[in-house]
């Protein structure tokens, strides 16, 4: 192996020496212990040192990493004391995830590393978006991802290659080439010669670098990083490297051929680097037993401190409250000047003033800057704001949810159009296990706010018509908005923009030009949690929201001789149960619309509760109306069979007279 030293220092030299060697002897260790059952799981790195070292000593301690569960090397590099490195793995509270995660499944602000999630693909977004948070503040900085060779198959992958490309990002996408993906060799994983040939696909400047050798790998990020910081753009890094251990080590290396390894072996970074070393007199035997022994006291010290460390206690408040970042609710009252506008224009107008109280505020979309999106929510924003602030994104929704985490990790907020609800399940990975889990995870909370124009009644057939809010409510970490009118519109968007969690903002499509309302002009907000209580009466609760509420109130004015409270939930995700709990111990009976269909709704969930709070009180039946068990369908008969409008009276009627 070939190294060359033009330019480093000896000082530098014996730093990558000691940086390799530290990880190195921790992961020996760590065999050990995990053959002893004192650790569960370990995703050996040993052969690929060269690469984390020389990237994590390229970059400046205040530039983002996004690690693997192979770069144990990018962990010390960064100076994390290893007592916490090892209570992390023993799952207790001196580690980074109060023992809810493993390994290195973990961030720190702190230190500036973005932990990994075993999806693998959605960390390359993330790396995009704190990119572009760097970028909007004009700080010349890198940032660093590293996946494996197995994760290019991933559609995430090519997402957020290309959107650092059209977007010039300082992104370094640093793959290693490690020769399997688990148990499957690079010739099952993809076609081309090089995954570094991927690059040119994107317009993007590629290189490929010999990952064993730490002077190749440091001195080429180095060089990178110098011209990233002038010149702002992403580079795909390939790293022929190779992994002499199992996946993780239950699963062994029997499927990789005997003369493979041998040859691999051969190549190890640490031992070729030391010969190099003594052969240039930068290393003696003596030094270098001595920085062994200094490695080992500092590992067993601090195994010491983990081990004493006590389990993580149970503590089910805690927990429970870790899921959301703490939000003290501001109430910003309105002014009494008034207008009277639609729905989409009170979405508009909330959107527009959060834009201006929140400088650090990034808008992204499909088609939402000059075109102002295919609803015109955003017309006229970029001659208010730029491009830099309301930017369009190529159609690939999982990369942009990953941005706009990027974004918020990098201290921005952002509002994510999606360009109709039903695309959101081409993002939805995202969402749900990073968006939703980062803060109980790892303490990192997720400002975003993903808009979703939703719902049927407008012929829009089942690609465009889907209320899909059910994915979401389920999912703890979440916050589900879901206005019926124009002011709750307005307040509840200003309140989810300011809110520091992610939130999925419902917006029904065929309410958007067709609600008017007096709507305050000036910027206010509205509390999540409390359903609105529309109209009043003994004889029944009609619990819904969307455009279940217009539904609802059209039946009743139709039918006065029903008396009913009428509650609008507005929020799905804080539920506001204590108002429906309320109404149906007054009332005795309960029917809860929703346009989603009937099975495992939101609906349903509320009628167990109901059953599980309120039983006694009940004279009925809960009975639940929603659309039916099929995608929704295009024809406006088929559609309107399909809604559950008309049904809803049957229903009501029926429970009135039981």
């Amino acid at each position: 192996m070939q190294y060359l030293s033009k330019g480093i220092s000896k000082e530098k030299l014996l730093e990558l020496y000691r940086a390799m060697l530290k990880p190195r002897m921790i992961e020996e260790k760590m065999l050990i212990l995990l053959r002893q059952g004192k650790i569960s799981k370990w995703f050996s790195g040993i052969g690929q040192e060269a690469i984390s070292i020389g990237v994590a000593s390229a970059l400046n301690e205040d530039e983002y990493i996004l690690p693997m569960h192979r770069n144990l090397g990018v962990f010390t590099t960064r100076g994390i004391p290893l007592f916490r490195l090892f209570a992390q793995w023993q799952g207790k509270s001196s580690g980074f995830t109060n023992g809810r995660d493993r390994s290195f499944h973990f961030g720190t602000q702190e230190y500036k590393i973005v932990g990994m999630i075993s999806h693998l693909g959605p960390q390359l977004g993330v790396a995009d978006g704190i990119a572009l948070a760097d970028l909007l503040k004009k700080r010349k900085r890198v940032t660093a991802v590293f996946t494996g060779e197995g994760a290019t198959s991933e559609g995430d992958f090519h997402e957020a290659l290309n959107v650092a490309a059209v977007w010039d990002l300082p992104v370094l996408f640093c793959v290693e080439n490690n020769g399997y993906g688990l148990s499957t060799p690079i010739s099952e994983q993809f076609k081309c010669e090089h995954i570094a040939d991927k690059g040119k696909g994107y317009g993007m400047e590629a290189h490929i670098i010999n990952g064993n050798n730490v002077l190749e790998v440091y001195s080429k990020v180095n060089e990178l990083c110098e011209s990233i910081r002038k010149e702002p753009r992403p580079v795909l890094l390939e790293f022929k490297t190779f992994r002499m251990r199992g996946h993780e080590e239950a699963s062994g290396t029997k499927y990789v051929p005997k003369k493979l390894l041998e040859k691999w072996a051969a190549m190890d970074p640490i031992e070729n680097y030391v010969e190099y070393l003594h052969a240039r007199g930068i290393l003696s035997e003596e030094l270098e037993v001595e920085f062994k022994k200094e490695f080992i006291h500092e590992i067993d010290d601090n195994l010491k401190l983990a081990f004493a460390e006590e389990q993580v206690k149970l503590n089910e408040s805690k927990e429970l409250n870790d899921v959301y970042k703490e939000f003290k609710y501001q109430e910003i009252t309105p002014n009494n000047e008034q207008n009277n506008i639609r729905l989409v224009d009170a979405i508009s107008e909330g959107l527009k003033q959060s834009m201006e109280k929140h400088e650090n505020l990034v808008i992204l979309g499909q088609d939402i800057a000059d075109y102002g999106g295919v609803f015109k929510i955003t017309e006229g924003f970029v001659e208010a704001f730029g491009t830099d602030r309301v930017r369009n994104t190529p159609i690939c929704e999982s990369a942009i949810v990953s941005a706009a985490m990027g974004l918020s990790i990098n201290g921005m907020k952002c509002v994510m159009e999606m360009q109709f609800a039903d695309f959101v399940s081409s993002g939805f990975n995202p969402i749900v296990n990073y968006l939703a889990k980062a803060h109980y995870r790892w303490n990192e909370n997720a400002d975003v706010v993903i808009r979703m124009p939703c719902g049927g009644g407008v012929g829009a057939g089942p690609f465009h018509s889907q209320t899909n809010e059910a994915w979401f409510t389920k999912t703890p970490g979440l916050k589900v908005v879901y206005p019926a009118f124009p002011y709750d519109a307005k307040g509840l968007l200003a309140t989810a923009i300011n809110d520091p969690n992610p939130v999925m903002f419902f917006e029904h499509k065929a309410l958007y030009r067709s609600i008017y309302q007096e709507v305050p002009s000036a910027y206010y907000t509205l509390p999540f949690g409390e359903a609105a209580l529309l109209k009043e009466g003994k004889d029944v609760s009609i619990v819904t929201f969307g455009a279940g509420v217009h539904w609802a109130l059209e039946c009743l004015e139709q039918n006065p001789e029903i008396k009913a409270d009428l509650l609008d939930l507005r929020t799905l995700q804080p539920l506001d149960t204590s108002s429906v709990f309320e109404s149906v111990k007054k009332t005795g009976k309960l029917i809860i619309l929703q346009e989603d269909s009937l099975f495992g709704g939101i609906g349903s969930d509320i009628s167990a509760l109901v059953m599980e709070e309120c039983f006694e009180f009940l004279d009925a039946p809960v009975k639940r109306v929603a659309s039916l068990e099929t995608p929704v369908p295009f024809a406006k008969s088929l559609e309107n069979n399909y809604l559950p409008k008309e049904r809803f009276l049957t229903t009501l009627i029926e429970l009135l007279e039981y």
